[in-house]
């Protein structure tokens, strides 16, 4: 999955049926988004 915010920033989420997403990729994921862990949990 694409994930694209308002000013243009994007990132690839992996999306697979049955399976959760490991700390290590979330905590990578938000990196490459451009924000920091707190701004995303108070947005999720």
């Amino acid at each position: 999955m694409f994930l694209r915010h308002a000013d243009g920033r994007t990132t690839v989420v992996p999306v697979h049926p049955g399976e959760e997403l490991g700390r290590g990729l979330v905590r990578k994921i938000i990196h490459d988004a451009g924000v920091d862990v707190d701004e995303f949990l108070t947005h999720t």
